[in-house]
């Protein structure tokens, strides 16, 4: 009876592993906004990749390039980067010789964006910040900021009527905006009209629902959350990464998505907690297609990859 009951307990799990499987496979909608209006219309269609933290290991190259081919079939406008876009540079140990490897490999994957622009924000690890000195060209922000190709660590630029704002989280305090950014950031949205369409891009989550168990919440999310319910006449809404996770928040008529990472267990099959290989805890390895709308709406649909 009792071998018979273990077998069975083992085909059983095996079952729902099998299942577990097939469904993270399948796109998970984290927003599909209501919308009485039946005939707004498409504006852009946008690939979010995010915690791609691109190694040397794992044959993650090779992974990002069969991932890159699977989001160019969803004809995609342009790429948005949430940042840690390497493994990782932050750590006291890390020398010079292992972030210029990792650069020199996010360098080498740039071909995989020809014909497309791609706009990235810092992530928290992309940083090499144990540089013999600050004086240093590889120290801090301004050596990501050149790899990235983007004009500086926060930075704004406007699309088919939808204005982007790209954050740069990485300040005090973990995850924050410093004073001068503050400034930027109140400037440009009483700058933006009544009604404006707004995409604002983050690494650490504004506000997110996966931090309250494991952390990573933007700290000055009371500033912020107020800061746009200032501005309510507008349809804002938030994008992040840095969880690994996937979740969504609405607060004060404001959308906000933590959308999962490229690399899931950072390329690697997980652990113990991972509800499937290379999961992290209950998020699959994906990418996010986000649709923007004249309406102000729009769509944020996660796709799960296998590579």
């Amino acid at each position: 009876m009792k071998k018979e009951h273990s077998e069975n307990r083992r085909s059983a799990l095996k079952k729902i592993g099998v299942s577990l499987g097939a469904m993270a496979m399948s796109p998970i909608v984290l927003s599909q906004e209501n919308t009485s209006n039946k005939n707004r219309k498409r504006l852009l269609k946008i690939a979010h990749i995010t915690d791609i933290h691109i190694r040397p290991e794992l044959d993650a190259p090779n992974r990002f390039r069969q991932c890159m081919r699977e989001i160019k079939k969803h004809k995609v406008d342009f790429f948005l980067n949430g940042g840690d876009t390497i493994f990782a540079a932050d750590y006291g140990d890390i020398t010079r010789e292992r972030v210029l490897e990792q650069w020199e490999i996010w360098n080498d994957l740039k071909s995989e964006f020809k014909g497309y622009e791609i706009h990235s924000c810092l992530g928290n690890h992309d940083m090499w910040w144990a540089a013999p000195d600050k004086s240093d060209a590889m120290y801090g922000k301004d050596y990501v900021v050149k790899n990235l190709n983007i004009p500086n660590r926060y930075y704004s630029f406007k699309k088919e009527g939808w204005y982007f704002l790209v954050l740069d989280s990485n300040n005090k305090n973990a995850g924050s905006l410093d004073e001068e950014q503050r400034v930027w950031l109140e400037n440009e949205l009483l700058n933006m009209p009544k009604g404006a369409r707004v995409l604002v891009m983050t690494h650490y989550p504004i506000l997110g629902v996966s931090t309250i168990p494991y952390g990573g919440n933007h700290t000055d999310s009371k500033y912020i959350t107020k800061l746009f319910h200032k501005h309510k006449d507008k349809n804002i809404h938030c994008i992040s990464g840095h969880m690994h996770l996937l979740d969504k928040a609405i607060y004060n008529n404001v959308n906000y998505y933590c959308n999962g990472s490229m690399s899931g267990f950072w390329w690697g099959d997980g652990d113990e907690e991972s509800a499937g290989k290379c999961w992290y805890h209950e998020t699959p390895p994906g990418y996010s297609i986000i649709e923007l709308f004249d309406d102000g709406t729009l769509s944020n649909i996660y796709y799960p990859h296998s590579y």
